[in-house]
């Protein structure tokens, strides 16, 4: 990943820190999206894990702006030396665009949303429970277009700045073509919710897909316009 690279990337991440309402819920979010322990990045900044608790909390007050670079940093450093993985899929995504027929909104969440306020949002059915019960962002896919128009690595890009996320597919009949294009496309989202239909018309392997793949599905008829304007107040 080129330094330029991760300095972007890092300043979105401070960024979103600073300005968030809840700083330290916001940097709970990202170190857990790195997959990084309190006690590793603790360890990394030469503090008490007790400190990153402590911030993460609100016990202590708001991180500033030294604090937070320095906690950017940490986190990219740990992953640098676990081989970059994150910050190269971060790199592929930090200046992506869609046509707007194609992804009508995607977004990321300052802090982790629970799945079933999520899907409180999305007037959305469950159908199927996934290994992860909460969402850091959403993209709500036209699902013929992205299938039709996009290659593999587009439709990669679809997963944001983070893959624990809900993929919504809307113009959907039964599921099956959505469905099985999650099959080649790795790794997984946190859920996926098919748009337009209900529970009976779902394709009858659908739960199974979901279930082997161990992600989320659910359903939901609400209207798409009210769908966007909950989901932008998450």
């Amino acid at each position: 990943m080129s330094e330029t690279a991760r300095e972007e990337l890092a300043r979105r991440i401070a960024g979103e820190i600073t300005l968030s309402d809840d700083p330290g819920a916001t940097l709970r979010k990202w170190r857990t999206d790195f997959d990084v322990s309190q006690t590793e990045l603790a360890d990394q900044l030469g503090v008490s894990s007790s400190v990153i608790s402590d911030y993460e909390s609100g016990r202590r007050e708001s991180p500033g702006i030294g604090v937070v670079r320095r906690t950017v940093d940490g986190l990219l450093d740990i992953d640098e030396a676990r081989g970059g993985g994150r910050l190269r899929q971060y790199a592929r995504v930090l200046s992506a665009g869609f046509e707007s027929d194609i992804v009508h909104d995607l977004r990321e969440y300052a802090t982790a949303v629970p799945m079933d306020e999520f899907y409180d949002a999305m007037g959305a059915t469950e159908i199927v429970s996934g290994d992860r019960d909460h969402v850091y962002g959403h993209t709500v896919i036209n699902s013929i277009e992205a299938i039709t128009r996009l290659s593999s690595e587009e439709f990669y890009r679809l997963y944001g700045q983070s893959t624990n996320r809900a993929l919504v597919f809307t113009g959907v009949s039964r599921g099956e073509s959505p469905l099985v294009a999650m099959r080649v496309v790795t790794p997984t989202p946190n859920a996926v919710v098919l748009h337009g239909i209900e529970e009976e018309d779902l394709w009858p392997h659908a739960a199974d897909l979901a279930t082997i793949d161990g992600f989320s599905l659910a359903v939901t008829t609400q209207d798409l316009d009210e769908s966007l304007e909950t989901l932008r107040e998450l």
